[in-house]
């Protein structure tokens, strides 16, 4: 095989989180049961998992050298550009890979058919060595491109986001900046900014439109309104500004749009403290928007790529 490595990426398993949360297993099961919770749940998928990732970890070693990356270290690994990923786990896994992948092709595996939905997880644990092999000899093989978002502060500092990004406060408290978008500007005061990429639009942004649906009907007798699909390729994102306070300083004119490679929209953060930008709901790994920080929002140069089956 001419690749470098399979980098298989993983993540903690639930249990996993708990132990790290409470130091033991024992302790760990003591919270969740007088909670009433249900911890053989919680030990029966961390078994499922680490089965499948064995499975996977062991079929790949037979074909091509293999590098185990946690999630968590994702934002410092420095990825070659012959590698193929591999990721075992659930969709959010591979959306948060993506993101840092810059391009290379990316085979989701799902450990767990009876328990995720896998839509970003075409393969099982024991069918996917003839598709990986495909890939690593660079011979042709099926795949999807993801189109991305992507922040840019004027320092230079980037921010790639697979689902979507939120500019705003990191708190509850209301986000104050300028947005602009062409010749159109205005002040706002709102709880945050949304830009949802395709891929993404069924997910925090059908949210919102849930939401704004619902009110107009209950109290405005408005038509529910359809879901906004966008195909997971075109380049074009949606951006939602969320619950905008009308003042004397504040607007509400540009609170929802479309943004295409030539049609960016810009941010400029009037918060002296704790603004942020994190992409796909990961809060520790963001970029600060405070006073004097413009951010343009756009398509990202580069695609996801997402490997699908023969």
């Amino acid at each position: 095989m001419t690749a470098g490595h399979a980098v298989i990426v993983r993540a903690k398993t639930r249990l996993e989180m708990l132990i790290d949360r409470f130091n033991t297993r024992q302790q760990g099961k003591f919270y969740i049961e007088r909670s009433g919770g249900n911890f053989s749940d919680y030990e029966a998928e961390h078994d499922t998992y680490y089965a499948s990732l064995d499975t996977v970890q062991t079929s790949l070693s037979r074909v091509i050298k293999t590098k185990t990356v946690e999630r968590a270290f994702l934002p410092n690994y420095l990825f070659s550009d012959k590698d193929v990923v591999v990721v075992v786990g659930q969709d959010g896994l591979v959306a948060n890979t993506a993101k840092y992948a810059m391009g290379l092709p990316i085979i989701g595996i799902n450990p767990d058919g009876a328990r995720y939905d896998g839509v970003l997880l075409p393969f099982q644990p024991n069918g996917f060595l003839k598709i990986l092999e495909t890939v690593a000899t660079g011979r042709g093989y099926p795949f999807k491109d993801v189109a991305m978002a992507e922040a840019t502060l004027s320092d230079g500092q980037r921010l790639i986001a697979f689902n979507d990004l939120f500019i705003g406060a990191v708190s509850h408290v209301s986000a104050r900046y300028s947005i602009s978008q062409g010749a159109l500007r205005e002040e706002q005061s709102s709880s945050g900014v949304i830009v949802s990429t395709g891929a993404g639009s069924t997910g925090w942004l059908s949210s919102i439109i849930n939401m704004a649906s619902g009110v107009a009907g209950r109290f405005y007798g408005g038509v529910p309104l359809a879901p906004r699909r966008i195909d997971w390729s075109a380049d074009v994102l949606i951006y939602v500004v969320r619950e905008p306070f009308i003042s004397k300083t504040s607007h509400a004119s540009l609170i929802a749009g479309e943004v295409t490679i030539s049609s960016p929209l810009v941010l400029e953060s009037h918060m002296p403290s704790n603004g942020v930008i994190f992409s796909d709901g990961i809060e520790n790994d963001f970029l600060k928007f405070n006073s004097g920080a413009t951010a343009t929002i756009g398509l990202s140069a580069v695609k996801a790529r997402l490997v699908m089956p023969q």
